[in-house]
Formats: C-alpha cells, sequence, structure tokens
C-alpha cells in the first residue's frame, strides 16, 4: 500500500522516483528516451512529446500529466505535452482520482457525461493542463511531435505515424484490470507512482544533458 497522507505533488514526485525499481532493459530505454530529447532540445526547436494509448484514458493521460509537471519542475522551456489515443473514450474518473490523491486539481471546462474537459493545476502552475479524451492526432496536439506508445495495442495499432519524428515503446501495467475490485484505488496508485517516477527519471537526465 503507497501511504499517500500529508503528501503533496512534490514530495510524491521526489519519493516516486526514490523508490523506483526498475531493471536494467527499462533503464537503458529511459535513458535512450532522455537522450534523444535532450539532442533535440539543444537544437532549440519546439519539442512536443505525444503519449499515446489506446483509449487515452489512463496511463497516457498519466504520463501527460507528470510530463506537464516534470517540465516545470526541472524548468525547461520549449517543452510540451500531449496525450492521445486510437480511439476517444474519456479522462477515466480513477485516473482523476489518483491524481487528485497527490495534490493535482481539476476544473470542468466543458461539462460531458461522456467525455469532460478538465483543467488540470497544481501548486505554481502558470498554465493548466487540458484533459480529456481524444484521438493522437487531434488538432489540440502541437505537430511534428515525439510519439511514446505507453500499451502494446496501441503500438501495433499504429504501425505509422507520420506526425512521429520519433517513436519509443514505453508501456505500463494497466490499473484497468483492477476496476472492479477492492484493490482499484491501489493499483491505480500504483501505476500513478510508477509513471511519476520513471517521468522523473526521464526529465532529470535531460536536464543534466543539456
Amino acid at each position: 500500500m503507497i501511504d499517500t497522507v500529508a503528501i503533496n505533488t512534490e514530495e510524491f514526485f521526489k519519493k516516486s522516483k526514490k523508490n523506483l525499481s526498475i531493471d536494467t532493459a527499462r533503464i537503458d530505454l529511459l535513458t535512450n528516451i532522455a537522450q534523444y530529447i535532450a539532442n533535440e532540445f539543444k537544437k532549440n526547436k519546439p519539442i512536443h512529446l505525444n503519449f499515446i494509448c489506446t483509449h487515452n484514458s489512463r496511463k497516457s493521460q498519466l504520463c501527460q500529466v507528470w510530463a506537464k509537471y516534470a517540465i516545470d519542475y526541472f524548468k525547461l522551456k520549449n517543452i510540451d505535452s500531449f496525450s492521445g489515443g486510437t480511439a476517444v473514450t474519456a479522462f477515466y474518473r480513477n485516473t482523476v482520482k489518483t491524481l487528485q490523491e497527490v495534490g493535482f486539481k481539476f476544473e470542468i471546462s466543458e461539462f460531458s457525461h461522456q467525455n469532460p474537459v478538465y483543467l488540470i493545476s497544481y501548486k505554481n502552475c502558470t498554465n493548466p493542463i487540458i484533459g480529456f479524451s481524444k484521438f493522437f492526432d487531434d488538432e489540440i496536439n502541437k505537430k511534428p511531435f515525439i510519439a511514446i506508445t505507453t500499451c502494446s495495442n496501441a503500438k501495433e495499432n499504429c504501425p505509422f505515424i507520420s506526425e512521429a519524428i520519433e517513436r519509443f515503446h514505453l508501456p505500463f501495467n494497466d490499473p484497468k484490470t483492477f476496476d472492479n475490485s477492492l484493490y482499484k484505488a491501489e493499483k491505480y496508485l500504483e501505476t500513478n507512482q510508477q509513471i511519476a517516477g520513471e517521468i522523473h527519471f526521464i526529465f532529470d537526465l535531460i536536464k543534466k544533458s543539456i
């Protein structure tokens, strides 16, 4: 069980990196992603990261939010993060809840029973994140982008992404498996922590490389 009592966003972000447990292959993958982004950063051109998962409802949304937080945390300019899917569903309510538990604030910008649009903010946030489920090539996702697929289905269903200047596959366990179980909140928080820790790892390397 992950203890989040009295943990704010920054504390959770730091602890997620500190408690990260990954194998050598995963470290190499994260390092390759960081190095590619750092090299693009040195070209002094805007960098757009697009995290892609089938339904754009859980893992890709968590990645987008934490990447945006990391960009601000490490005071990086000229980088932005987005997310999308190969289908449109909704920013799933349990994804919202697990982010709220670690200090993110959600405000409904456009109401919809199926797919509301949220403005997501955090302490010292200057530009709230626009969060809703959308296709990976939605007009809000700036192009060209670095595509990072977060589930196997997205990898298989996007054999070619014309807008991508590079593509990486960074899969995470899907907490959806536990949606109807007693462990739902705990499993979503575990995925939240894993993603926060790996995003921290990537952006810490980027900061050190530029």
